[in-house]
């Protein structure tokens, strides 16, 4: 019914972090990172991790809005939710918004924490991997 509010709410506060957080980087300058060997590349920024939290809750929040629109869960109309209109259909939405809503939302979370440790991974072998100056 309502589901998609809650991973949608995440985006809306992951958006608001990363526009700050991005100014922030902006005024402390570049992620340079020098190697042992005096090489330096390029940390990727965390606004940009940021980001891909962004993307992942903002496109499965707009696929469950469509999917609910689809079935005329969601209508352009106030109270623009069906089940608002009912203090019984209500209770259940909210129900549904604690559960498969938090739910999803968490889920999406710890797969773009599993994303950030693999970009971590891949910093750290790519670090190693640079050629070393004699």
């Amino acid at each position: 019914m309502a589901c998609f509010l809650v991973p949608m709410t995440e985006a809306i506060v992951a958006t608001i972090a990363q526009k700050v957080i991005k100014k922030k980087e902006k005024k402390a300058g570049v992620h340079a990172v020098t190697s042992a060997d005096g090489f330096e590349y390029e940390k990727t920024p965390f606004s940009k991790k940021l980001g891909w939290l962004n993307k992942l809750l903002w496109g499965g929040s707009a696929l469950l809005a469509f999917e609910h629109v689809w079935h005329g869960e969601v209508v352009p109309y106030f109270p623009f939710l069906t089940a608002a209109g009912d203090p019984a259909d209500a209770a259940e939405m909210l129900h549904e918004m604690g559960t498969a809503g938090v739910c999803m939302a968490a889920i999406v979370t710890v797969v773009w924490i599993g994303m950030l440790l693999v970009a971590k991974s891949l910093e750290k072998r790519a670090l190693k991997a640079l050629p070393t100056v004699r």
